[in-house]
């Protein structure tokens, strides 16, 4: 093994005792050697010191902030020293673009009266191989749909108005009724069973049209309804009332109003979204 002299601690040894009538001899020196282990002598590293900046406590400290954080917030929140709201609210960001105007149309119709409908749609699409459970759909759908009478003056001919001396004879066209108008904020589908095809189908289609057809069906009943109430009457009895009104004012004491059959148009009480 290496060896290695520790000169720092050789020390001097005490002299002997000479003998009378001799000269005194120079002491001997003494070495000490010391023995070095193999790993010492090859320069081991020596253990690094550990810093007082680790991860762990970095992660600790975070997380204690956030807790300390969370209870004030919360106490302040229950003894209402302030309002920390709703964390977890939505923002709802409006990307429309502004409307474009396509058409201007001169409108010549006095709206003289107008219905209120709600309807019932049930419907049910059958596939003839199949039950109900494996493919299908059964819709209950509840609209409610506007359905306006209205007199359109667009259609008085050069001798429409008779006049002779207070007495004003007036012949227009009966009411017609307009497109029924669904509302949709106030029409819901109310119950909608599939077939376990038909489910699985419309996972993997976005077809708007299912939704459409149940506006349209919904807006002929509507306009069915309106057909089978008295709302042409009341329409005729308010434009009558109008008319007497306003030509009363211009001196006339006796207004007739004549309503008579249309000139057909077409489209006239088509349903329609």
């Amino acid at each position: 093994m290496p060896t290695q002299l520790d000169e720092t601690k050789t020390r001097r040894a005490r002299p002997m005792p000479s003998a009378r009538g001799h000269e005194r001899t120079a002491p001997a020196n003494e070495v000490v050697v010391r023995v070095v282990g193999g790993e010492e002598a090859r320069g081991a590293p020596r253990t690094k010191e550990r810093s007082g900046f680790t991860f762990r406590g970095l992660m600790v400290s975070v997380l204690l902030g956030a807790v300390a954080v969370g209870l004030i917030l919360l106490a302040g929140a229950v003894t209402g020293l302030f309002s920390i709201g709703n964390p977890f609210g939505t923002t709802r960001v409006d990307r429309t673009p502004p409307a474009l105007l396509k058409q201007m149309t001169d409108l010549s119709d006095f709206h003289a009266a107008q219905g209120t409908f709600q309807v019932r749609v049930d419907v049910e699409d059958d596939v003839d191989i199949l039950p109900s459970f494996l493919a299908g759909e059964h819709v209950l759908f509840n609209a409610t749909g506007t359905v306006d009478a209205s007199v359109d003056f667009s259609q008085l001919g050069a001798d429409a108005v008779q006049v002779q001396d207070q007495t004003a004879t007036i012949r227009l066209p009966r009411p017609e009724y307009g497109r029924a108008i669904i509302d949709p904020t106030r029409s819901s589908v109310v119950d909608r069973d599939r077939g376990v095809f038909t489910r699985v189908g419309d996972m993997f289609s976005d077809d708007t049209n299912n939704e459409r057809n149940l506006y349209l069906l919904a807006g002929r009943k509507v306009t069915a309804a309106a057909n089978a109430s008295n709302l042409r009457a009341r329409a005729e009895k308010n434009t009558t009332l109008m008319l007497e009104g306003l030509l009363g004012r211009l001196g006339y004491t006796d207004v007739k109003v004549v309503f008579e059959k249309p000139v057909a148009k077409g489209n006239v009480g088509q349903p329609g979204r």
